[in-house]
């Protein structure tokens, strides 16, 4: 999707349709996406790549008023549940904050991030300083890279 996110995209359907489940359907990987996204109200996460046969049971599952994950990321977050307590440093973010990191990464202006998310461009700065902080960055090419590095653009 050019203009928004997939996450975007989640928080507008719960805030309108909160008992809508969602299927969350994407290209970036589980392991950066996933927890967020089930954090946000998704009832399940997969990635494009999935098999035709795993996504048609995750729907059913779903339909039924189910959650789905994947096998490998269940296995993934029972075998090192250490990860959730060592978080990254893009998890400490606010969805908004994460929003805008990502926008940044691309390499977005203030003004344009600022236009699309119908906020100020002033607003925007504040966001990117408490993001710039929480994450201990000093330049939006260090954000680049770090998101570059994690896999989240």
């Amino acid at each position: 999707m050019p203009d928004i996110s997939g996450l975007e995209v989640l928080q507008s359907v719960k805030s309108k349709w909160p008992s809508t489940n969602v299927l969350m359907l994407s290209m970036f990987p589980q392991e950066q996406y996933a927890v967020r996204a089930l954090k946000l109200g998704a009832s399940g996460y997969l990635t494009k790549d999935t098999a035709t046969e795993e996504l048609l049971l995750a729907i059913r599952r779903i339909g039924e008023g189910g959650r789905y994950i994947s096998q490998s990321l269940a296995e993934s977050i029972a075998l090192h549940p250490e990860k959730e307590s060592a978080r990254q440093k893009h998890e400490l973010l606010s969805g908004r904050e994460f929003e805008i990191l990502i926008k940044l990464a691309h390499g977005k202006s203030l003004q344009e991030i600022g236009d699309e998310l119908f906020i100020s461009n002033k607003t925007v700065s504040t966001y990117r300083s408490r993001i710039m902080e929480k994450m201990e960055l000093n330049k939006n090419a260090e954000l680049t890279m770090y998101c570059i590095e994690n896999k989240l653009i």
